[in-house]
């Protein structure tokens, strides 16, 4: 039988800005007040809608008078008359009521496909933000400023956006590129240790796929780093957007419609960590024994030399970051609740499981299928290190 068919094709083009300053919001730093003056219209006033992050704004007091006066001040735009201060971290993700008064808030303050949602806080914060406003209205813009080493680095910086469902991490979500992303280093001052130190995964795990060079550097910074060296946290901040747009922009797969994830290298089993733990650990310390793992199962796959793997795991340690955890362990003759996540994460990547691992330190490669009894070697073995560790 024959069938007659109409095809349609096309392209579109996506282009956004990732700011670096300090103190953005003082009346005389111009970078996100320029920004939105270009992107003013001679026949209507934009609005504005800002949800912030209650521990940010709790650690920076000031933004509370600061930002409705910078941004007031810009002519062409117009601030909804509330800020919506909401509490951050993965619990907000976690919220579906949370999801809902988004929304809601966009239709109250009429914020239309022309105008913007600001999100100020860390990246479970911006996840949530950018699903709302991109939902809504099929797509309001967004504008991002994260606040923590992970979302300055990594997540706030791509383009996608979430929030975990039935204990699913990012089961619901969507790819949408922000407006503009501004990176304040003064928001970076007052995180805890855990946060600080836990946002510089991303980086180790960039370097490993892509950057030898950056990996070396990290080896030799990695104490000036777990200490709080604000110059070498800008620095490595920088170098990790800069890799993790370059893959955006260059793998020729921004929306991942394909099953080729190499930027979450190590991250299968630390979402499968993340929930199982009920997110006491953090993104990053999660993805962290997840890179150790990988890292040990490229070793026993033949792929990457033990000296290699040993100085993966000494800069993670030296970072102040945990490289084994006890649900790793199998229990006699049953599988380890992590490992079963391989099987969340090939749904994840739409039918075909595709994991990176490593031939090099700077060489990512990928396979599509894991070894379940090597994995749990490779778990053995990071235990016993663990264990070698603490008797020391």
């Amino acid at each position: 039988m024959n069938s007659n068919y109409i095809q349609q094709q096309f392209q579109v083009s996506f282009a956004y800005r990732v700011f670096f300053t300090t103190h953005l919001f003082e009346p005389s730093n111009d970078c996100l007040s320029a920004f939105l003056q270009q992107q003013s219209s001679s026949h209507y006033r934009k609005r504005l809608l800002v949800v912030a992050d209650e521990g940010v704004w709790q650690s920076h007091p000031y933004l509370q008078q600061q930002i409705p006066a910078y941004l007031k001040a810009i002519p062409s735009m117009e601030l909804a008359p509330e800020i919506m201060v909401i509490p951050g971290g993965e619990a907000c993700k976690n919220d579906e009521a949370l999801f809902f008064r988004l929304v809601d808030a966009i239709d109250k303050y009429a914020i239309d496909r022309h105008s913007y949602v600001i999100g100020i806080g860390g990246g479970s914060l911006l996840d949530l933000v950018g699903f709302a406003a991109a939902v809504s209205h099929r797509g309001v813009r967004h504008i991002r400023i994260p606040t923590t080493v992970l979302s300055q680095n990594d997540s706030g910086v791509g383009v996608k956006n979430g929030i975990n469902y039935k204990g699913k991490k990012n089961f619901m979500g969507s790819f949408a590129p922000p407006a503009a992303v501004f990176n304040d280093a003064h928001f970076l001052t007052t995180l805890d240790t855990r946060d600080w130190r836990a946002g510089m995964v991303e980086a180790v795990k960039v370097a490993l796929i892509k950057d030898a060079p950056f990996f070396e550097w990290m080896e030799i910074q990695a104490a000036a780093l777990a200490a709080g060296n604000m110059q070498a946290m800008q620095e490595l901040i920088y170098r990790c957007a800069e890799l993790h747009l370059a893959h955006i922009g260059g793998a020729g797969d921004p929306f991942e419609s394909g099953s080729s994830r190499p930027l979450d290298f190590g991250h299968w089993s630390g979402h499968k960590l993340e929930q199982l733990t009920n997110f006491a650990l953090r993104h990053g310390e999660a993805v962290s024994i997840g890179i150790a793992l990988d890292s040990v199962y490229s070793y026993l796959l033949g792929w990457l030399d033990r000296s290699s793997m040993e100085r993966i795991l000494r800069v993670l340690q030296q970072m102040g970051l945990p490289v084994y955890h006890p649900l790793l362990d199998m229990e006699e003759q049953t599988v380890s609740p992590v490992i079963k996540g391989l099987e969340e994460f090939r749904e994840h990547l739409g039918g075909r499981l595709t994991i990176c691992l490593l031939k090099a330190i700077g060489q990512g490669a990928e396979v599509n299928e894991m070894n379940v009894e090597l994995l749990q070697k490779a778990a053995a073995m990071l235990k016993q290190m663990e264990s070698l560790k603490s008797e020391v």
